[in-house]
């Protein structure tokens, strides 16, 4: 199993969790009472798990292509089917409000 804090900004704002029954998503709930925002308008505002057999679209779109892929699979051997593992060392400092951090 493998989980990855989410921020918003500079609030953690839910955990992303990879098991061998797929991806789950949970706010946190400092988050459900003083957040500014969902992270996504499709995971809303709520007090439950979403779970996805395949990594959150939202997520994915997070992932970098083309050539500054190939950079992060070649720099962090990272195999580029390993979704939530490029998603945890890529993206610690995505472009927008988001970031992810690997759960330590």
């Amino acid at each position: 199993m493998r989980k990855a804090k989410v921020f918003f900004k500079d609030q953690w704002a839910g955990t992303l969790t990879e098991d061998a029954e797929g991806y789950h998503f949970m706010y946190e709930n400092e988050y459900l009472v003083n957040g500014e925002a969902p992270v996504s308008l499709t995971l809303p505002l709520k007090g439950l798990v979403y779970h996805s057999l395949v990594l959150f679209p939202f997520f994915d779109g997070l992932i970098p292509e083309g050539w500054i892929l190939d950079i992060v699979e070649k720099n962090w051997k990272v195999n580029s089917k390993d979704r939530m593992g490029i998603l945890m060392v890529a993206c610690r400092d995505c472009i927008g409000a988001i970031s992810i951090e690997p759960f330590e």
